[in-house]
């Protein structure tokens, strides 16, 4: 009995162990910027984590090994983007950035090897799931919309608008390749005008209601 309990402490030890431990990324980059071995991770301007070992391959890439404290692994997740930037506490150093594009996420795995992005395509990728997030709760409103004007709907103008709003959250969906052209040229100018037709439709409808409308 005594020999069971003794084990069952050792496993018990050895489980919560693992699992409070620091985690062991490498992260994959076509070029590293000067970032170098004890370089530090950031989070939110927090120090999370350390840079243990950068080297180069023979596929012509660089391997950057971290260290994230146990602490923080919660951050790291696969909707996390690393990217590599200046150090904005320590000057003339590089530091690598994780940006959480979403919350949740399946967290990342010891010894993951993931790929590293620029620092504008993760802050492009962010503004990305932002405005199609803004377009699905645009289009949600329409939903909640009070009974007086449930006929809107069935306008051929309002088929009209979802249809466009439907369509600009797919071309964000599928605009990585020629995203920042795509956003600024096309995309921007037709939502910014989608919106600005919205809010006039329902201004007029409101000169026609007793009662304000509120969306």
């Amino acid at each position: 009995m005594y020999k069971k309990l003794v084990v069952l402490l050792i496993l018990s030890f050895i489980f919560f162990g693992f699992k409070a431990a620091d985690l062991n990324l490498t992260i994959r980059f076509n070029k590293i910027d000067g970032i170098k071995k004890s370089d530090r991770v950031l989070f939110e301007q927090n120090h999370i984590g350390d840079i243990t070992r950068v080297f180069y391959t023979e596929d012509g890439r660089f391997l950057i090994d971290v260290t994230i404290k146990k602490t923080f692994t919660n951050v790291a997740t696969r909707h996390s983007k690393f990217f590599i930037t200046t150090d904005p506490q320590n000057e003339g150093k590089k530091a690598i950035v994780i940006l959480q594009t979403k919350d949740g996420g399946e967290p990342l795995k010891e010894g993951a090897v993931i790929d590293g992005s620029s620092e504008y395509s993760a802050l492009l990728g962010l503004m990305m799931d932002d405005l199609g997030t803004m377009l699905e709760d645009l289009k949600k409103q329409f939903e909640k919309i009070p009974d007086k004007i449930r006929k809107i709907p069935e306008s051929e103008e309002y088929k009209k608008l979802k249809k466009k709003l439907e369509r600009l959250s797919e071309e964000i969906k599928q605009a990585e390749k020629s995203a920042r052209e795509k956003i600024q040229k096309d995309i921007l100018p037709q939502l910014k005008q989608e919106l600005e037709d919205l809010k006039e439709r329902l201004r007029k409808f409101q000169k026609e209601e007793s009662k304000p409308l509120k969306v």
